[in-house]
């Protein structure tokens, strides 16, 4: 599906604010990505998807208990649960509960822990009416990075930010799994227990923005792996998270197309379902090979029919030179036989008024008759509904089929000539 990744820049917006973009049809590859104003942003291949992702210093991370038996979900986000976590966040935060935005972890539980994502409410909402009115409605909003489990399932570390005000992020650290933003330094490498160059710990894998890997090797002491903000926001993309919640939810059907759309994004292209799709695929070119084999055969024993059906014939009747159509010309010379020996063919009148007259109960006389080759009409016959199934049980092992028409006995002939 295709998806365009709009980066929300941490000020309100403007007439000349600029949004990063990542448009990709896989989710996984960028396609393009640049930096530009909101109403010359792409737009999506349909069926498509808007995300916007929120940066990391736009949001801060809060965990509660919500009481047990409180009702979650995407249908149940009410004033009721928008209370509670005002009660629940009012002594942490700064500013002023109404003012901010809340928004739960996916597959939140009432009566454990949860993380709770918190922004200014009035900065996401005018983004959002900004992108809006520019065409590009937003369908989805994700954190930049989120804590919890890390797709590594370990700790996952970045450097982002640019050469004057580099940034360490950890993810994943800790017993609550949380996010520690901190300033790019050796020491602050060395108080997180990151390996560095001279230790007896390993390297630690660290994802570094380009403006500050360099910065990030002098400080570690060895190589980083460049991650672009491009590659973070597909990563953000790909997420769980929807900080659109409760006055900013998005409707059940968008959700549903969306969730939709993304399972089938990661069947096709998410690498931890490529053996799968190798699976299918081989299973399916099984399925096809399987199917041209057997009709290769059927065609191998239809031709072998058609070729001891003329073969037959040739023998029977050779003085027809061109055979044709087998069965027809046999039916043909059949009825020639038996024309010029004076014999009688199940279709003849004859043998059809013997096989009636056979059946019919004693005392039934038709008062008139019809007769085309292979047919039979008896007309004036007033037999019984209840006589009906046992007439035509006689005449089928006759060799005929009959059936009553308003007072008449029709037979034909099911046999050829």
């Amino acid at each position: 599906m295709s998806t365009l990744i709009l980066s929300l820049p941490p000020s309100l917006p403007g007439i000349s604010t600029q949004y990063g973009y990542t448009l990709t049809a896989d989710g996984h590859t960028a396609q393009r990505h640049a930096l530009t104003e909101a109403a010359l942003l792409p737009e999506t291949a349909r069926p498509g998807e808007v995300v916007a992702v929120v940066p990391i210093e736009a949001l801060s991370w809060q965990k509660v208990q919500l009481p047990p038996g409180l009702p979650l979900g995407a249908s149940q986000q009410t004033p009721r649960l928008r209370s509670v976590l005002d009660g629940l966040l009012e002594d942490r935060l700064l500013d002023d509960t109404a003012q901010l935005h809340f928004a739960l972890q996916p597959g939140a539980q009432a009566g454990v822990p949860v993380w709770v994502a918190v922004c200014d409410r009035a900065w996401l909402r005018a983004h959002l009416q900004a992108l809006e009115a520019a065409g590009r409605r937003v369908s989805r909003v994700v954190p930049e990075f989120a804590p919890g489990p890390t797709a590594s399932g370990g700790p996952e570390v970045s450097a982002i930010g640019t050469a004057d005000d580099p940034q360490l992020i950890l993810c994943g650290l800790g017993a609550d799994q949380g996010i520690s933003v901190l300033p790019l330094t050796p020491a602050t490498l060395a108080l997180a227990g990151l390996g560095a160059a001279g230790s007896d710990a390993p390297p630690t894998p660290l994802r570094a923005d380009p403006a500050v890997a360099e910065l990030a090797e002098r400080a570690l002491g060895h190589p980083v792996d460049l991650h672009t903000a491009s590659a973070r926001a597909l990563d953000a993309a790909r997420s769980d998270w929807d900080l659109a919640q409760f006055d900013l939810s998005s409707t059940s059907r968008s959700r549903a197309l969306r969730k939709a759309g993304g399972v089938l994004s990661a069947l096709l292209y998410a690498p931890q379902w490529r053996a799968a799709r190798w699976a299918l695929g081989v299973l399916v070119l099984a399925h096809l090979a399987g199917l041209n084999v057997w009709a290769w055969q059927e065609r191998q024993a239809l031709a072998a029919k058609q070729t001891s059906l003329r073969s037959t014939f040739t023998q029977t009747f050779p003085q027809v030179q061109a055979v044709i159509a087998p069965l027809e010309q046999m039916e043909r010379e059949m009825a020639l036989l038996r024309q010029a020996s004076g014999s009688f063919s199940p279709r003849d009148l004859e043998p059809m008024m013997a096989a009636a007259g056979s059946v019919l109960p004693d005392g039934r006389i038709p008062t008139g008759l019809e007769f085309t080759t292979g047919e039979l009409r008896l007309r004036g016959l007033p037999l019984a509904p209840q006589e009906e199934p046992v007439l035509t049980t006689r005449l089928r092992a006759a060799g005929y089929t009959g059936r009553l028409d308003d007072g008449s006995l029709v037979l034909r002939a099911e046999t050829a000539p």
